[in-house]
């Protein structure tokens, strides 16, 4: 239930170039995380059966957090935010038969308590779920 395995996690960078590609994708902010989405709806009913509705990456910038020890603490509280919160925003996305590519970059200049990152993250996941019920996605 409150899983977050490696089949979830974009790793190709063919997924990551068409993720970021200029005016296919949408983005949601709440400080200090950054959402970059794309619908990425798979022809084939095989493969929906057999890959996860949500794929996402995390990252930050090593121009935001310059020591690797506060980057690393910085994804390990996305990771840990998205594991917990993630569960509506996949139920929503599988309800439609589709696939949806997620980015979280961290936006802060600085590290942020962990309960700010929480909050962040369920109302960004919430904003990505409105919009795709109302645009029908």
């Amino acid at each position: 239930m409150f899983r977050f395995s490696k089949r979830e996690r974009i790793s190709s960078l063919k997924e990551i170039e068409s993720l970021f590609e200029r005016g296919h994708s949408s983005s949601v902010q709440s400080m200090p995380l950054r959402a970059v989405w794309r619908n990425c709806s798979s022809r084939q009913t095989d493969l929906l059966a057999t890959e996860p509705a949500v794929k996402v990456m995390m990252s930050v910038a090593k121009k935001r957090l310059r020591h690797a020890v506060d980057r690393n603490r910085a994804k390990r509280q996305m990771r840990e935010a998205y594991r917990l919160h993630h569960q509506q925003l996949t139920e929503a996305v599988k309800a439609r038969g589709k696939q949806l590519y997620i980015a979280f970059v961290w936006q802060s200049e600085g590290l942020e308590p962990t309960e700010r990152v929480f909050e962040a993250m369920r109302s960004v996941l919430d904003a990505i779920r409105k919009k795709i019920e109302v645009q029908g996605v």
